[in-house]
């Protein structure tokens, strides 16, 4: 590992200063994903400067009804917040879905934000990846592929985004909220991730030197009646091959509103939003769950070894809409 220094902050303006006039810092929340990636060679910062101890750590309902969740909230403080549980559900089950009980209690929101692919070999230093070194080639497309993209890749870059708390995010319409020298600024969830293209290596639409303060959630009752479903490879502390963040409003039979987004599935958690249009105020049967995964799934890109998700997706949409339409008739 490269040496480093460490230098702690106590204030956002200092937090920013600090990066500023070192262009080789890094931020350091939890440093469950930062510290790993220290460890193997991909990060190679010369000095982290820990926000942890920010005032950034609060959860607060909005004057419109909605959350405010500050970046130095640990995912354990996310899930376990009354009102996190009780407006949005599906949130608390995806953030409970990720990692593990000690990993929750020092990972941070906005360091989940910023989490890096799992993708083999983007970790293995010693081969090539254009996500960690522009223009040295994608392996993966010809390689080991089964856990990657089926939507949104190109032929740069196939890996996924890991975050299961960014799927549940994207449904609710999340906006990302940070600070810079010139001030603060917001990004909407939807366009925080930037399309790989040919450029992989540049994830987030953040301005350089930007510490990101906090995440809001606007008002959606919708959410309230939401869950969230992950598939994996074992039973706990493993990354989904595929999951889905799923509400819906169904009133006399008929879908009023409904909110879906996929994980596992694109570099950026994936806001099934044709589907979203194909159910909204049609009937709330199985067949319209399927029909609607169908002009989801139809802009699919598969690889000769990751098709096995657009079924698995199909599945998952008809499995948990039907789920909450059943809650929902009782």
């Amino acid at each position: 590992m490269k040496e480093f220094g460490y230098q702690r902050v106590l204030e956002v303006s200092e937090a920013v200063a600090v990066l500023g006039a070192d262009p080789d810092a890094r931020f350091l929340g939890g440093g469950t994903n930062l510290v790993d990636l220290m460890k193997t060679g991909v990060e190679r910062p010369g000095r982290l400067v820990d926000v942890r101890e920010l005032p950034l750590d609060h959860i607060e309902v909005t004057p419109d009804g909605g959350l405010h969740v500050g970046a130095t909230v640990t995912n354990s403080d996310l899930a376990a917040h009354p009102e996190v549980r009780r407006r949005y559900p599906a949130l608390t089950q995806a953030v409970l879905a990720g990692a593990s009980g000690q990993l929750r209690n020092m990972a941070t929101v906005g360091g989940n934000l910023l989490q890096r692919t799992r993708c083999g070999y983007f970790t293995d230093v010693a081969g090539p990846c254009n996500k960690r070194l522009p223009g040295s080639g994608c392996p993966a497309i010809e390689g080991e592929h089964h856990n990657h993209a089926i939507f949104s890749a190109s032929e740069h870059c196939v890996a996924t985004n890991p975050s299961d708390m960014g799927v549940a995010l994207a449904a609710f319409d999340a906006v990302v909220h940070y600070e810079t020298a010139d001030g603060p600024g917001e990004l909407p969830l939807a366009d925080f991730y930037l399309p790989v293209g040919d450029t992989p290596h540049l994830e987030t639409a953040l301005p350089s030197g930007a510490l990101i303060t906090g995440v809001s959630l606007p008002p959606a009752p919708v959410a309230a009646h939401s869950r969230y479903r992950k598939v994996r490879e074992r039973a706990s502390y493993a990354f989904a091959i595929g999951s889905i963040a799923a509400a819906l409003d169904v009133r006399d039979g008929v879908v009023q509103d409904v909110r879906l987004a996929f994980g596992a599935v694109a570099p950026r958690p994936w806001r099934a939003l044709a589907a979203e249009r194909a159910l909204t105020g049609g009937p709330a049967t199985a067949e319209a769950f399927a029909a609607a995964a169908d002009a989801e799934l139809a802009a699919a890109e598969t690889l000769p070894h990751n098709g096995y998700k657009v079924p698995l997706m199909r599945n998952l949409v008809v499995a948990q809409l039907t789920e909450l339409a059943e809650e929902a008739a009782r």
